[in-house]
């Protein structure tokens, strides 16, 4: 079974999408809150990862 490829978001990308800095972003990569990969040396961040934090901390929230 094989899933629809998902859009591959540098740490640049995710700061302007949910308006964070840097440190802030890293650090929800760090604790895990924020799923990320890494290829070479560059760090990338699937655009579902982005959604389902969103939501996540939606539902927190509420």
């Amino acid at each position: 079974m094989t899933t629809a490829p998902t859009e591959l978001l540098t740490v640049p990308q995710v700061m302007s999408r949910l308006k964070l800095g840097r440190s802030t972003v890293y650090d929800l990569i760090r604790s895990r809150r924020l799923t990320s990969i890494t290829i070479g040396r560059a760090r990338r961040i699937p655009a579902d990862a982005v959604r389902d934090f969103v939501l996540r901390s939606i539902e927190e929230a509420a």
